[in-house]
């Protein structure tokens, strides 16, 4: 799958942008970082990491302590929030309670003195796009807490913005409504073709829905990518732990060469990889590799780049076995397995076993 921001030109500028709030500690450290127009980026990461802190300064409810932000070319730094051209849709959707759901949609265009024929049309084009126009006269209390986020929506979208931003949006809302309203969200985004800046630190979420993610981490971006390479091809140790389910091999880098290198762990097993950091011999090092990755087989069979195992427990997910095991040293894996595997039928607490990983997606880390 290839980035589909590749033909797009640059909507948002952050240049050097840093941010603290008591003059010593930098939340955000020196940010670069291009929106593309038309795209759906996610900001990931966990609490206290940065990436809310962005989004409220483009926003324009905070502002940077240095650096420039930019929306198609315009200096934002001291714009307020009203004047910027940007949509808002917050976790506890900020509807006003005393207002009607139209009332409530077309309070931005009130703000900025859109005559009421206009803003009547407006308002209508708003609710059927989010499908609740025919909830235009009941009030936020008398709906549920999807259908207050899809006004929230519409509320953003109403005045045409060239950009909407959204934090954590689907937060409050159940499992079962939060994975629909994510569909929704990328329907709603590839129909309008509006760039949507999205925050959250649900790594499933940023997967489903983005064109790309950036991952914070102690107020730096740790990777910027479209959401395959993310998975696959993670830059460093932080985000191939933060992205989906990962295994760590602690060991000590052996024969270099080129991009490869071997990994020797505690126990004297040797595994080949990629080595990301361009190690040098005699380094510590960690093997980050997904668990699909990893070939359960026989104790005694031939695995090329194994290592020998203990299974511990199986946890059935409906679609595949997750497979627990212990390492030699002590440490412990997981390995996916279908319902098909071959592997499978048999397996049992106990279980001697080896694994086999596949050293194009064994990634050597620092």
């Amino acid at each position: 799958m290839e980035s589909t921001t590749a033909k797009r030109d640059t909507l948002v500028e952050f240049r050097g942008v840093q941010k603290t709030y008591d003059g010593e500690n930098l939340v955000v450290k020196s940010l670069d970082l291009n929106i593309e127009r038309g795209e759906f980026l996610t900001l990931l990461g966990p609490s206290g990491s940065g990436k809310t802190t962005c989004l409220m300064m483009l926003a324009g409810f905070e502002f940077p302590t240095g650096g420039e932000i930019r929306l198609d070319g315009k200096l934002l730094n001291k714009v307020p929030p009203h004047k910027r051209d940007i949509g808002m849709v917050f976790q506890n959707y900020a509807l006003f309670p005393h207002m009607t759901v139209g009332q409530n949609v077309a309070y931005p265009l009130q703000v900025r003195k859109v005559d009421a024929g206009a803003r009547a049309e407006k308002v209508k084009r708003a609710l059927d796009m989010v499908q609740m126009g025919r909830f235009a006269d009941r009030y936020p209390a008398q709906l549920s807490g999807g259908q207050q986020q899809r006004i929230a929506l519409a509320r953003a979208l109403v005045f045409d913005p060239k950009l909407v931003l959204m934090d954590e949006p689907l937060g409050a809302l159940d499992k079962q409504l939060r994975e629909r309203m994510q569909i929704e969200l990328k329907d709603l985004h590839q129909r309008l073709g509006v760039t949507f800046v999205y925050v959250t630190h649900d790594q499933s979420e940023a997967l489903t829905m983005s064109d790309r993610v950036a991952v914070f981490e102690h107020g730096v971006i740790q990777q910027l990518a479209p959401v395959d390479r993310l998975y696959e091809i993670p830059d460093n140790q932080f985000v191939a732990g933060f992205i989906g389910d990962n295994n760590r091999f602690r060991g000590v880098i052996e024969a270099p060469e080129g991009g490869g290198c071997r990994l020797r762990l505690r126990d004297g097993s040797l595994l080949a990889g990629v080595n990301v950091d361009r190690l040098a011999a005699g380094h510590a090092a960690v093997g980050c590799i997904r668990p699909e990755r990893i070939r359960l087989v026989a104790r005694d069979a031939p695995a090329a780049n194994g290592v020998a195992v203990a299974v511990t427990s199986l946890m059935y997910f409906g679609d595949h076995v997750r497979v627990r095991c212990a390492l030699p040293d002590g440490d412990e894996c997981f390995v996916k397995l279908t319902l098909q595997d071959p592997a499978l039928p048999g397996l049992s607490e106990g279980t001697l076993a080896r694994l086999e990983l596949d050293p194009a997606h064994l990634r050597v880390f620092i």
